[in-house]
């Protein structure tokens, strides 16, 4: 039964995973979804937060702070405030506060190590502007449960997510690097009529800037939102070509919280 739209599926093949474990992939004709038997093993492959073999993390940290300076720049309230979930050690939620938005950090799996002082708990609250989810959908057993909760504690209309997507049927394993059978993490995946499906749900529209991550250098960025946003303008401004040109525009119009945030700490210490 399939865990997005709980149709039934159909296996689409077999491959082991950590080394040790046979595990079936099912395919929805529904929804065209994609996903893992039961993931009994998340135990162990979450022994460590970060997988070694993700040794993109600061890559894709540095990229996706400068792509989305310029989209909530242009297509959002830059003066809002911001939350990254699932956001890892920090890194993203640290970056975007020197460009000078105003963004905060949770995660229920990993410790806050690079944008400490600012949890989502340590803000005012709710709502928040925009949501941001990188690379986590493909980590997700309940994708649908994760959105509904994401809504309903942040009050966000608008959530800017990755996540690679495959087209038609699911491609065979030994030609995409995406289901990470080493790490035993990736356990759900989409395509776009997926996605689209999912912000249905909600009331959402789902718009893509269907770039790839070894294409130009960037990544694709999807949204799920309830905003009037022009799909031609989020593919404009999430290329990686828009985002070289006008990335320096953010961080001259806006004002890092890089010394400000340090005050709060010195002060802090001062006060003991």
């Amino acid at each position: 039964m399939c865990r997005i739209c709980n149709s039934s599926t159909s296996l689409a093949f077999t491959h082991q995973i950590l080394a040790r474990y046979d595990c079936k992939y099912y395919f929805c004709d529904n929804c065209g979804g994609m996903q893992t038997e039961e993931p009994h093993w998340l135990d162990e492959a979450y022994a460590s937060p970060i997988a070694a073999a993700d040794t993109t993390m600061l890559w894709r940290n540095q990229y996706l702070a400068r792509a989305m300076s310029v989209l909530l720049y242009f297509l959002f309230d830059r003066r809002g405030r911001f939350l990254d979930a699932a956001g890892g050690y920090g890194v993203f939620t640290r970056l975007m506060r020197d460009i000078g938005f105003d963004y905060y950090w949770t995660d229920k799996h990993s410790p806050n190590l690079t944008a400490q002082g600012f949890e989502a708990a340590a803000g005012p609250g709710p709502p928040y502007t925009v949501v941001t989810a990188f690379e986590v959908m493909e980590h997700l057993a309940d994708p649908v449960g994760f959105v509904a909760e994401l809504l309903e504690t942040t009050g966000t209309d608008s959530i800017v997510f990755t996540t690679e997507l495959f087209d038609g049927r699911p491609p065979p394993p030994e030609e995409w690097m995406y289901y990470a059978f080493a790490t035993g993490q990736h356990i759900t995946f989409y395509q776009k009529s997926t996605l689209a499906f999912i912000g249905k749900q909600f009331g959402m529209q789902f718009h893509t800037s269907k770039t790839r991550w070894w294409q130009l250098g960037g990544m694709g960025l999807h949204i799920w939102t309830r905003a009037k946003i022009n799909p031609l303008a989020w593919r404009l401004l999430a290329s990686p070509r828009i985002t070289g040109l006008l990335e320096g525009l953010p961080r001259r119009a806006l004002q890092t919280r890089m010394w400000t945030d340090a005050d709060v700490f010195l002060k802090a210490d001062d006060e003991r």
